[in-house]
């Protein structure tokens, strides 16, 4: 049961509405999760203007959606894990290549390196050691890429405290339990 309602966009008004409408122009639909911050007109502008900013940097979408899955196995959030699961898919992420992600693996060592860095932000609260960087470093990301990295974290880690509290109800298929949750 949520805690936190999701605005009908038929019925929402202002600013809300217009967001909404905007939303569903894009995506076929307005997602729970941003029904939900229209409660906020303010708080849904912000997140649509950094993910559109994001999409926009030198990550390419299937390696943000990795990023998105293995922040969201981390910190369990169902509804993120179910959300880019099919933007993943939508992307070109292969069934295998969402359970790796999840699992902050990947057979790809550019990747690995981005997923096993991802994870440990996220388990250790940001702080990482001089030399996880240096990993990314030399593994060819640059100082912009490595920005970008700790952004596309960043933003999953509010959308996915937000889903905890909220208790934003899932409106994406469902994913199971990885076999072996880290």
């Amino acid at each position: 049961m949520p805690r936190l309602q999701a605005l009908n966009p038929e019925i929402a008004t202002g600013q809300a509405q217009r967001l909404l409408k905007g939303v569903e122009s894009k995506l076929g639909f307005a997602p729970n999760i941003m029904r939900t911050m229209a409660n906020s007109p303010s708080v849904l502008q912000g997140y649509l203007d950094f993910s559109g900013a994001l999409s926009k940097g030198s990550l390419s979408s299937k390696l943000r959606e990795q990023i998105v899955l293995a922040v969201s196995e981390v910190n369990d959030c169902q509804y993120c894990l179910a959300a880019h699961s099919a933007i993943g898919r939508s992307v070109g992420l292969s069934e295998e290549a969402l359970g790796d992600s999840r699992r902050g693996e990947s057979p790809d060592p550019k990747e690995a390196t981005v997923l096993a860095f991802t994870r440990n932000v996220v388990t250790n609260r940001g702080r990482v050691s001089d030399e996880e960087v240096a990993k990314l470093r030399k593994a060819g990301f640059s100082e912009g890429d490595i920005v970008e990295l700790i952004a596309n974290i960043s933003l999953t880690l509010f959308t996915n405290y937000f889903n905890h509290i909220a208790a934003t109800e899932i409106d994406f298929p469902a994913v199971s339990e990885l076999e072996a949750r880290v």
